[in-house]
Formats: C-alpha cells, structure tokens, sequence
C-alpha cells in the first residue's frame, strides 16, 4: 500500500475507534454524567484501552515522524502495542526528548499527528505549555478533537458537582494555556452560564464576584488566595460570596492540606481540582469528585481511563512501581486526532489505588492528588524534598501569609543553603522564624534560614506561583 494510502487508513481506524467510545453529550444521571464509561468496570475499562492501543500504535507510526523513527530505532512494528501489558515495552517519553525534536524540527516537531495541511484543514486551536521546566512546547488540537475535549471535562465538572443553576467565572488570560479554554468549552457543552474573567485586573473580578455572584471560580490555587485577600482589603468577605466551588489547576492544592484548608476557610467554599497537561491530557486527566477531601480521609484525584492509560514510574529509573508506591506520573493519551501520546512522562509525585471509590467510579485514583513534579525537586546537601513540603510548613504557622519564597544559593564557603522568605504581621518577633524553622526540619530534615518580612512584600502572584528562586 502506498504511504499516504495507510496514513489514511490508519486514521480512518483511529477515528472510527475513537467514535466507539465518545461520551454521551449530556448528562445520564446526577451521579454521572456517562453512565457507560464513568461507572465501567475495570475489566471494561481495560477492554477499552486494548481497543485503543491497537489502533493506535498504527495510527501514529504512519502520521506522526516522531513515533515512526523512535518505532525504527527500538526495532518496535506498530502491532508489538496492541495492549496495556505492552506499554512496558515502550521506553517513557519525556519533555526534554520532546523538546529536543521541537529545536530540531521548529516551530512544532514532529511528535503530532497533524501538519500544515491538517492545520489549515481542520485546525481549531493552539495552545502552549507553561514553560515552567523548559521552553514552552506548542501543541495544535484540531476541530476533529474538540468534542472529545469538551465531553471529557464536561464529565469532570459534573463529577466536581457543577450543574445547571450555577454559573461559572473563570479566571485566566485566555493565553496559550489550556487550563481556563477546556474548562469554557465544556461548560457551553454543559449549557451552563459563564462570566469572562480574562483581562481584567484583580480589584474589577472581585468587583463581578460581588456584584454578579457567580457560583464557581476557576483559577490556580495560590491565585484564588491572592484574589481572596484583595477582596478582604476592598471590604468584600469572600467567605460571605455567592462562591460554592473552587475549581483549582495548574499547582498542587488539594494535596497540601494546608493550603486546602487555607482556601475552604477564606472562601467558605468547597476546593476541587483539574489535573492534566497541554501535551498528553489537554482536558481533564484527573479530577475530583464529591468524596475526594473528606474529613480525615486521604485526598485523592480520579484519573479518566477510558481516555488515557496512567501509570506510576520511579522519577529515576523510569521503570514501573507496583500499586501503593509514590512514583510519577505518565500518561498514554487515548482520546485525540493531533496529539495522542505513548508513555509521556508528566512527572507529578503521587501514589495510585485502584479500589473503587464511594463514589462508584472503578477508574484508578491518585491518593493524596498531586504532591510535586519531579522536575521541582529540591537537592539540598544530599537531601531531597519539594516546594510543597515548605508550603506546608511556612502554612502550619499562625499568622504566616500567602506568598512566601525560596532561595537556593551557595556560602562563602561554597556549602549550598536555602532561605526561605515570608511574611507576618509580627516580623520583628525572632519566634515566627524559629517556628517555620522547626516546622520545615520537621517535614524535610533540613536546616533554613528563615526571613521573616512585613506584609506585602513579596510579589503577588497572579497566576501560577514561583516559589523558587537560584542565585548563581
């Protein structure tokens, strides 16, 4: 068959496969938005994936030169991935590899299904990614993966308790990033209302807040704090808002219980969470549900496996850790035309259960939700820890403030230190810098200094929080 003649081929299965298992485009009870794929069994949700895989794999070896050179190099054809219990055989793909294919192929690599020809066909969207651990990767999605996007988070905002009566305010740019976009398009899918957010100033959404009392905010987690405080100095209590759920993304939030509970306390208001990323899980890859943080119970997050295999990996071997292990995240995307992935490293610390939660949903649960990338790591004289842990800390003393920040640097004497800034209301007082000292001891067993600042010193953040800085 000639080249073109199977890139067609391949895709028409891919697609045909595809349409097997697309959501339901509204919702078939309270409980679940699809009864079929939200309340499948773990043998269905596995008979699903294997469908998938096995058109696949073709699909992307004849449309994407990324896959097909990286297929050659590991001596792999297409139908050695036809199942879960082959992935293995797949070495995980990572941003830098990625990356690396972007330089060398600019501006979009190759590692995508689609080219100029598709894009002016059929394009609908691009996006990019934050660039938080490199530079940022662009991502094009066509008109062929929008519903399948739309559905997919239309299923976690109903599993997040977002209904009809409610009315949503998301509160991004609408730049390149996904976050804010997938959210918008499924809550038109959903037919519920929605209040633009983007381009206006801090002090005017706290103004739509009290004024049009939306229901549900959207935003990442350390910019729902700042937002919360700007609304208390402007005499607005948020906790008094119309404000029900706190769609939160983008950063660790309901895995650090401390910053949870700063956020519920602040907003009166119930914290959920998106997970996913622009590359691999554009719409919702992890999400929560009604009994995701309850009182004395470990968090967690659903992953979506009907429309992406998520495994745990060790962050330095890469290799598979068993069930109840903390490894990272790796994602085989299983629900688009232009940019299904195999094996793609996210790299975000978590462990895995696969018991099947109160809720009914067999689908794999992330314990403890999101704790940290891989790539965020802290190595600080042999001893490994993240900017989570010191969150938890500098938020496990009374009075400490929202921002906080910490910076890595190297004595005179060439020994690496870390400071850690924040801010209270009694700065002068050498106590507060004892306490997060002993707290931050406790949870990382490293010693810090500890800088103790006025309020409103440090930075706001206004969209997602750097916490980190390097002085060379």
């Amino acid at each position: 068959m000639h080249p073109s003649n199977r890139k067609e081929a391949t895709r028409a299965a891919w697609l045909e496969t595809l349409k097997k298992y697309l959501s339901v485009a509204a919702p078939d009870s309270d409980r679940y938005w699809s009864n079929r794929l939200d309340a499948a069994s773990r043998d269905e949700l596995t008979a699903i994936q294997n469908d998938k895989l096995a058109a696949l794999a073709p699909f992307l070896y004849e449309n994407s030169e990324f896959y097909r050179r990286r297929f050659d190099r590991l001596g792999l054809a297409p139908t050695d991935i036809r199942t879960v219990e082959d992935l293995p055989r797949w070495p995980v793909v990572t941003s830098k590899e990625m990356g690396e294919d972007a330089a060398q192929h600019p501006p979009y690599g190759t590692y995508q299904t689609i080219g100029a020809a598709e894009w002016a066909d059929r394009g609908w969207m691009q996006f990019s990614t934050s660039g938080t651990t490199g530079t940022p990767r662009c991502v094009r999605y066509t008109h062929v993966d929008r519903p399948y996007w739309e559905l997919a988070n239309a299923r976690a905002l109903h599993s997040m308790g977002v209904r009809r009566g409610h009315t949503v305010f998301p509160l991004g740019g609408f730049g390149p990033h996904v976050f804010v976009w997938g959210a918008t398009f499924a809550l038109a899918r959903m037919n519920i209302p929605v209040i633009p957010g983007g381009g206006l100033d801090t002090q005017a959404r706290a103004r739509v807040i009290d004024r049009f009392k939306p229901t549900v905010v959207a935003c990442t987690p350390s910019y729902a704090l700042y937002l919360g405080r700007v609304m208390q100095d402007m005499g607005i209590d948020p906790a008094a808002s119309a404000v029900e759920i706190l769609i939160v993304a983008g950063e660790p939030a309901v895995g650090v219980e401390s910053t949870r509970r700063r956020l519920e306390s602040l907003w009166n208001a119930r914290v959920v969470e998106f997970y996913g990323c622009t590359e691999a899980a554009p719409h919702a890859g992890a999400f929560s549900c009604s009994y995701s943080c309850e009182t004395g119970k470990t968090p967690f997050a659903h992953f979506m496996e009907d429309v992406a295999v998520w495994e745990l990996v060790d962050s330095q071997t890469l290799k598979p850790v068993d069930e109840g292990e903390r490894g990272v995240t790796v994602c085989t995307s299983l629900n688009s035309e232009s940019s299904p992935q195999l094996r793609f490293l996210l790299g975000d610390y978590t462990t895995m259960s696969r018991e099947t939660c109160a809720c009914g949903r067999s689908h794999i649960r992330a314990m403890g939700s999101m704790t940290g990338r891989s790539d965020d790591a802290i190595n600080l004289r042999g001893i490994k820890f993240f900017p989570s842990q010191i969150e938890e800390a500098v938020r496990a003393v009374t009075g400490t403030g929202d921002e906080f920040e910490i910076v890595l640097s190297t004595n005179a004497d060439g020994l690496p230190i870390m400071t850690v800034r924040v801010e209270h209301v009694d700065h002068v007082n050498g106590a507060v810098s004892e306490r997060v000292a002993m707290e931050i001891r406790s949870r990382c067993e490293v010693r810090a200094d500890v800088e103790v600042l006025a309020p409103n010193t440090l930075p706001k953040t206004e969209f997602k929080a750097r916490r980190v800085r390097r002085l060379s």
